[in-house]
């Protein structure tokens, strides 16, 4: 199965497999960056915009049922355990938390931190364009050899997307 969709993805535009990678929540721009560094970062910006505008009223309709009120109970005490430099920071510290190269941390914590503390939506998606750019910038140079991190080499684009890329 993973042969099809290793030929599937190979079949795409470049462009096209940077914005799939870049919009993916596992990803984001972490996987977007072996093929193109500013479509991924405009990708993964454009893909948080739905959280930054519908995240409060679905979470209001969606959450009369049971099972999707815990899960975005869970989702949303994972988010607010990150909200302490938004408190203190402001807009850098969201800057910040979408600056993290580690799962966890990123463009969709970012904007559903951004979404639930009522950031007004410009100043949202400048926090995430310069956290993007910012870590896209640390996973590269950590890719080529420039920076040393332990933890980027395992959490970062997943060997299959450099194999499609002939990277």
């Amino acid at each position: 199965m993973s042969e099809g969709i290793l030929e599937a993805i190979k079949s795409l535009p470049g462009d096209l497999v940077v914005i799939i990678m870049s919009m993916l929540p596992v990803s984001e721009v972490r996987g977007g960056i072996p093929a193109g560094l500013l479509l991924a970062v405009v990708f993964a910006t454009l893909s948080v915009v739905p959280i930054l505008l519908w995240l409060e009223p679905a979470i209001r309709v969606l959450s009369r049922n049971r099972l999707l009120k815990r899960f975005f109970g869970w989702v949303l005490n994972h988010a607010r355990h990150k909200s302490h430099l938004i408190d203190k920071y402001g807009i850098y510290g969201l800057a910040f938390i979408v600056s993290l190269p580690i799962p966890g941390a990123g463009a969709y914590t970012g904007a559903i931190l951004a979404s639930l503390r009522g950031i007004p939506l410009k100043h949202s998606l400048a926090c995430m364009f310069v956290g993007l750019i910012i870590q896209a910038s640390i996973v590269t140079a950590a890719c080529v050899g420039l920076l040393q991190v332990p933890f980027i080499e395992k959490f970062t684009t997943p060997g299959w997307v450099l194999l499609v890329l002939g990277r």
